[in-house]
């Protein structure tokens, strides 16, 4: 069986390697990435909520960058989000700064109790140029 192509962005392996994941996995023509979230560079969350947002888009692009993609390679988009209802404005608005054109990537929100002390996680898929 072939090993798997990793992708890291230079700044972060250590969080990575400590909590034994890959930031993304290249297949074929396709980026799988794992879920991003606000973190500091200590690792912990970000405690506003708005700069939380921002910072796990931040770093999905750092992620998109060490594979050559931008967020316009974005085809499918999941996040993951505390308490959906309270957060839906904040995050629309955060989401709306970084894609900005259409045509939108797709778009899945889910509602969950935990995020490891975080808010809001974001996973993408993106197809490599």
């Amino acid at each position: 069986m072939a090993k798997r192509d990793v992708i890291f962005p230079a700044d972060r392996q250590e969080l990575y390697e400590l909590h034994k994941y890959s930031a993304a996995v290249r297949s074929g023509e396709l980026l799988f990435v794992s879920g991003q979230v606000g973190g500091r560079e200590d690792g912990s969350p970000e405690p506003d909520f708005e700069k939380q947002v921002t910072l796990a888009f931040t770093n999905l692009q750092s992620v998109l960058k060490a594979a050559d993609c931008t967020l316009d390679d974005v085809v499918d988009v999941t996040t993951f989000h505390t308490d959906p209802e309270a957060q839906f404005e904040t995050i629309m608005a955060v989401k709306s700064r970084f894609f900005d054109e259409t045509p939108y990537p797709n778009w899945t929100a889910l509602g969950v109790n935990w995020l490891a002390g975080f808010d809001f996680e974001i996973k993408v898929i993106a197809r490599i140029p």
